[in-house]
């Protein structure tokens, strides 16, 4: 999987692309999807102990992956900018 970091920075080099935002790009939207995974299992374990409070563990599981996902929003208008 390492391996092909070198190949995949080459070939974006040799089409003109700014790795400098690049993978930034790619880490924090690597990231953003493993936080949105990790508040998914959280929120699906909670229910499940507790199908009771749905709700409320409905309402934090969405402010948790939205604050998530704002990472990679972020970094996205970084990635544009430069």
């Amino acid at each position: 999987m390492i391996d092909i970091i070198p190949i995949l920075a080459a070939d974006a080099a040799a089409a003109g692309g700014n790795l400098a935002a690049t993978f930034p790009l790619a880490f924090a939207g690597a990231g953003a999807g493993i936080g949105v995974g990790l508040v998914g299992q959280g929120a699906a374990q909670a229910v499940g102990r507790n199908p009771g409070a749905f709700n409320s563990i409905l309402v934090i599981a969405i402010i948790g992956m939205a604050l998530s996902e704002a990472i990679a929003i972020y970094a996205l208008i970084i990635a544009f900018t430069k």
